[in-house]
């Protein structure tokens, strides 16, 4: 299991998938729960900017799968053979070589494909709205992945990682801490964490 960590504004036990866009409402890397390897990224992200007023920020340290070869699409780096067999399995056919250049246009393309939509392959590895999304997700979960990734910093394409669980029933929820958001950055302040017993709430 690896550790990464989830920014919120809200107190719960349990992900749930009816909330996965309440965040920034946004799906940019794929549909699913969000997650860094970054504390203070996690703390970052408890900035709601949908709801900026909530007064209350929090850092879930969760517990989720290993990364392994063949088991997520990495944004930036080729698709794997493994992952590409599966898929041209489940789907009944090829993928063009320019969707299988990158995790994003693969992605990209499966959802597009999955939901019956037709096109150029540039046209399906560019465009994909919430319902192309939600159609990978599903997808890829069904072949066995457990995450889409890319790196947190561009500037460092081996360094860490955020995520999108594909599975919320594969993460585990190891502690809450309560932060302290700054009032002008939004930006976490570091060493302001106080965890929140589990069992408090």
């Amino acid at each position: 299991m690896e550790t990464f960590y989830h920014g919120t504004t809200r107190l719960f036990h349990q992900f749930d998938s009816s909330h996965a866009l309440e965040g920034d409402g946004k799906a940019k890397f794929g549909f699913g729960t969000y997650v860094t390897e970054s504390y203070t990224s996690g703390g970052n992200y408890s900035f709601n900017k949908s709801r900026p007023d909530c007064p209350k920020h929090y850092v879930y340290t969760l517990e989720i799968p290993d990364m392994t070869d063949d088991n997520h699409l990495f944004s930036n780096r080729p698709v794997h053979p493994s992952i590409i067999e599966r898929t041209e399995k489940k789907l009944g056919e090829q993928i063009p070589e320019e969707a299988k250049a990158t995790g994003k246009f693969f992605r990209k393309y499966v959802g597009n494909r999955a939901m019956g939509n037709q096109g150029t392959v540039k046209k399906l590895i560019d465009n994909s709205g919430l319902e192309v999304e939600k159609a990978a997700a599903k997808f890829f979960r069904e072949i066995g992945l457990e995450y889409f990734a890319w790196p947190q910093a561009q500037t460092k394409p081996d360094g860490l990682t955020n995520r999108v669980v594909l599975n919320i029933e594969k993460i585990r929820i190891v502690r809450i801490d309560e932060v302290e958001i700054d009032p002008k950055s939004h930006k976490f302040i570091e060493g302001s964490q106080k965890e929140v017993p589990l069992d408090s709430f």
